[in-house]
């Protein structure tokens, strides 16, 4: 079996009214990865990236970029202690 990684990620800039989680969960469930995703209220993004260390960083490179029309300022990314996530959901 595959070593799981999981990441927290808060991501800023303009990113909500963009499609930012619609095609982080799009990007997820085509990386095999599972977590979740979710606007907080200052206007940020919060996700959760957890599976093949790969994967992982490939979903956490993708939202420093994110869809066409978000703006990334910064995106913050710690790493944690994997919890069995499974599947991805927008939250």
């Amino acid at each position: 079996m595959t070593e799981r990684t999981r990441v927290h990620v808060t991501v800023s800039g303009v990113v909500q009214g963009v499609y930012f989680r619609a095609s982080t969960a799009r990007m997820a469930i085509d990386l095999d990865v599972d977590g979740w995703v979710r606007n907080l209220p200052d206007g940020s993004v919060e996700a959760i990236f957890e599976g093949p260390a790969d994967a992982v960083g490939a979903a956490v490179e993708w939202v420093r970029h994110g869809p066409p029309r978000a703006v990334v300022e910064s995106a913050e990314v710690s790493t944690e202690d994997p919890l069995g996530e499974i599947g991805f959901r927008i939250r």
